[in-house]
């Protein structure tokens, strides 16, 4: 069989948006990389996918699942065909990132200071309360810049009509960046002319303009700030993206063990003595921290850093206390939050979200379980999820009774058919469902975004899940003018 008939042969469903695809029809963002296709034989192609792995084997690009017994290091699974994006889908989403990020730096700005929004009644008094990432340890912590987002992962999704939707925010240690290059990287290894004649924007400059971020927040006026990289070790599902970035950065990848508090500022061990930290990326979950101040069991976080952090002499990226604006309940109110602080509409909607402390929304769901995905407000990865369309009646059962021993840790949502991108899978070309994650970083200078992000596939057929902890891959994501 010859890509052609690869081509000819890739079958979609019409009742979703085919993001290559529409009524049998090649959509033009598409066309160059199909007709590269066309000279390629299928058996070059499995070449292709197999020296893909076998890169991704030798670099170490892994990731771990906490729940697999069989041995938790796996490959990233990767896919060889590129998903594309044009310029102006791009810039409505960037445009869309950049309005939600402002609003929600102003969120967390007022609800760890005067908490207007809440006088003003926008967003429920109860519901910040209940929130378990609300840390009233950080209330009136000044941040340089007023910026709590230094670094976030947003999930966008394509609806049946081919509309981005917000599906969740990833304020606190998103991660995923490292895949996003090391996808480039792979990308121009098999396809190496091609890149250049589809003018695709570059994603490899991520790294320098993370790294500026991070030294324009040093507290200290001084040349070059001490910048590090702040990991829980080898074991924690991430290390490989942690050493990637700070060898990316040139920067040092420190664990807790390695700073002291002296004065109340941070210092980094070394063979030549104590040296002062000014800026700590931490890839550490809040309540790690500092175990003076919270879990007193840490043996990740460094004894005394808030302390520092409070006095202003270390800054973190990101703030500590970012959770509760990631909440998946407090989500819901991000639209009211962009109206109350920027007085503007939404430029990329949320996906319609259900509270389950609301009794008249909860039964509605519970009506409608089979339609909907029931998602814990306090998990991510792809856990504490039920997919209703593919839940036992059992299931179903034993989640209506948690959500009604305690409401406020569930919401819902409607089951969106996301759109589908061609993926090559066992020699042949099959549509499978995507999300995007584009990487934003905000700085004094504001918002940057670099073109594309990862995009994660749900490698089994039929399935929404996308996450690599349930089964997922990656794509490459070419922005293309």
């Amino acid at each position: 069989m010859n890509s052609e008939t690869l081509i000819q042969n890739y079958h979609t469903n019409p009742a979703l948006f085919d993001e290559m695809q529409q009524n049998g029809e090649i959509r033009i963002p598409y066309q160059k990389l199909m007709e590269a296709l066309r000279t390629h034989s299928i058996d070059e192609l499995k070449l292709k996918d197999k020296l893909a792995a076998e890169l991704f084997m030798n670099q170490g690009i892994t990731f771990t699942v906490y729940s697999d017994n069989a041995g938790i290091e796996r490959i990233f699974p990767f896919d060889i065909l590129p998903r594309i994006i044009t310029a102006a889908e791009w810039d409505h989403v960037e445009k869309g990132i950049t309005q939600r990020l402002k609003a929600l730096n102003l969120f967390l700005k007022d609800i760890y200071s005067e908490q207007q929004i809440i006088k003003d009644k926008v967003i429920p008094a109860e519901l910040i309360a209940s929130c378990q990432h609300y840390l009233r340890e950080v209330a009136g912590i000044k941040v340089p810049h007023d910026i709590y987002v230094h670094i976030s992962g947003i999930d966008l999704i394509r609806g049946e009509d081919g509309t981005f939707y917000i599906l969740e925010d990833n304020l606190r240690t998103p991660s995923g960046v490292s895949y996003m290059l090391e996808n480039r990287e792979v990308t121009k290894r098999l396809f190496p002319d091609l890149l250049a004649k589809a003018n695709v924007r570059m994603v490899n400059n991520y790294p320098l303009l993370l790294h500026n971020n991070l030294m324009a927040l040093s507290p200290r006026a001084v040349s070059k700030p001490t910048v590090v990289l702040l990991t829980p070790g080898v074991y924690n599902s991430a290390y490989y993206e942690h050493t990637f970035l700070a060898r990316q950065m040139g920067i040092q990848l420190v664990e807790g063990r390695d700073l002291v508090i002296d004065n109340h500022k941070v210092y980094m061990k070394t063979t030549g003595g104590l040296q002062q930290v000014d800026v700590i990326y931490r890839r550490i979950d809040d309540e790690f921290m500092d175990p003076l101040l919270f879990r007193p069991d840490s043996m990740l976080g460094v004894p005394g850093i808030m302390g520092a952090y409070r006095k202003g002499t270390v800054a973190l990226a990101n703030a500590v206390g970012n959770g509760v604006a990631d909440d998946k309940a407090v989500y819901a109110y991000v639209p009211a939050m962009i109206k109350y602080y920027l007085n503007e509409e939404p430029i990329l909607q949320n996906v319609p979200t259900y509270q389950m402390s609301n009794e008249d929304e909860r039964k509605h769901v519970f009506d409608n379980m089979h339609k909907m995905v029931v998602k814990r407000t306090n998990q991510s990865g792809g856990y504490g999820m039920l997919m209703g369309n593919k839940a036992t009646d059992e299931e179903i059962r034993l989640f209506k009774n948690e959500i009604e021993k305690n409401p406020r840790e569930f919401i819902a949502q409607p089951i969106i058919q996301l759109s589908t991108v061609p993926c090559f899978i066992d020699g042949q070309l099959k549509a499978r469902h995507v999300d995007l994650r584009p990487y934003a970083l905000c700085g004094p200078d504001g918002v940057k975004i670099v073109p594309g992000g990862l995009t994660r596939v749900a490698l089994k057929e039929g399935s929404l899940v996308v996450n690599s902890s349930q089964g997922g891959g990656s794509k490459d994501t070419w922005v293309i003018d």
